[in-house]
């Protein structure tokens, strides 16, 4: 089945690479219109909408929450309106348990400022305006991290999914009302950018020995589950949550 989302306005978070660069690939694909959300490097995004689409390409740090709070405004601006937020964007940090208390401090708080409160804060911004017109959809990308932890290098990052999980649960169950949905996705490890660091610190085998299928994931094994959400065809699936970890966690 060939999903279309001609009329629907989108917009993604952490769209220039990796799962989002994918998300993004396909949403245009599928005939919605896209705000194109990056920090540092836009030349991906730019390329993509060369080749077509209803897009524009919007640049914020997520740490900073002003930042964030203009960004989602200048894309309702921009747009008229949003009828879908995917909050994609996030960090991964390698901070050992036995840094220096500062620096482990440093890293503990900007992950959780990149991936919960920012994420949190762009979710009240919808919520209110979804309020105004009636209805929306939320996606938020969590981790598999969220229900089963992780190394003890990346305890920030697992706290910070596992965030993401009661947040939009908590959406869900107190906005369904006013037609707001919300939905989860639960990556397990995928071949990223953002990945590289653990498989060049760990190795590729852990990952492949941890999974049932043969190859890891990629991220064009999650975009069509995104789009697929934001088509309004699973609303009923609200509050639910998508793993997709090829059977290496099954809740």
């Amino acid at each position: 089945m060939e999903i279309k989302l001609n009329g629907i306005n989108v917009f993604l978070t952490g769209a220039s690479r990796g799962i989002g660069f994918a998300i993004a690939k396909l949403l245009l694909e599928s005939g919605a219109k896209v705000a194109l959300h990056f920090n540092k490097d836009r030349r991906n995004l730019d390329n993509l909408l060369r080749k077509g689409g209803k897009g524009k390409v919007f640049q914020a740090n997520l740490e900073n929450l002003s930042e964030v709070k203009r960004l989602f405004y200048d894309v309702v601006n921009e747009f008229g309106r949003v009828d879908v937020l995917i909050n994609n964007a996030g960090i991964a940090i390698d901070s050992p348990i036995k840094s220096e208390d500062e620096k482990w401090l440093k890293d503990w708080e900007k992950t959780l400022k990149v991936n919960l409160t920012s994420l949190a804060f762009l979710c009240k911004l919808a919520i209110n305006h979804f309020e105004k017109i009636e209805g929306g959809r939320i996606i938020n990308i969590s981790s598999r991290a969220a229900f089963r932890g992780d190394t003890p290098d990346y305890v920030a990052y697992a706290a910070s999914k596992g965030g993401i999980v009661s947040l939009t649960r908590s959406i869900a169950r107190g906005f369904g009302k006013k037609n707001i949905k919300a939905f989860l996705i639960a990556p397990g490890f995928v071949r990223t950018d953002m990945a590289k660091d653990f498989i060049d610190k760990y190795g590729e085998g852990i990952a492949l020995d941890d999974i049932a299928l043969p190859k890891l994931t990629e991220p064009e094994d999650i975009a069509p589950f995104v789009v697929f959400l934001a088509s309004g065809l699973a609303d009923h699936a609200t509050g639910a949550t998508f793993d997709i970890n090829a059977a290496s966690y099954v809740h």
